[in-house]
């Protein structure tokens, strides 16, 4: 997965974390208990990932501006700065890249299980 894909794949959990952080503060919603405890449990799975998401943009800011100052600094201390900073990030953005695919596996097996087990109710309160 590109660094574009997985900024719009976060980009779209991020909505979703929004729209589940509204529902579960909904009277409705608390109300019907199994309906509340399955959000929350989304709840907290999207938390995570936004939370890496939040990371990874931030690591991807640090790295576009160390890369900008390499290409425009003409100070030899502050390219060296620049480069070892550029070093040290990019290592973190892989792991960082690999804990959020897994994490977004983790989640789709998660909400597929839900799907499947919703399906499965439905089925059985068929007349």
């Amino acid at each position: 997965m590109g660094e574009n894909q997985l900024i719009t794949k976060l980009e779209g959990l991020y909505h979703k974390f929004e729209e589940v952080s509204t529902f579960i503060t909904d009277p409705a919603v608390i109300a019907d208990m199994k309906r509340f405890v399955k959000l929350n449990k989304e709840y907290h799975e999207l938390e995570q990932i936004v939370n890496a998401g939040k990371r990874y943009k931030k690591l991807l800011a640090n790295l576009s501006e160390a890369k900008e100052l390499l290409d425009t600094e003409n100070d030899e201390e502050m390219r060296s700065m620049a480069k070892a900073e550029i070093d040290e990030i990019e290592p973190q953005i892989a792991t960082l890249e690999e804990e959020i695919k897994l994490l977004l596996i983790h989640f789709s097996i998660s909400f597929s299980h839900l799907l499947q087990m919703a399906s499965i109710g439905f089925y059985f309160m068929l007349p």
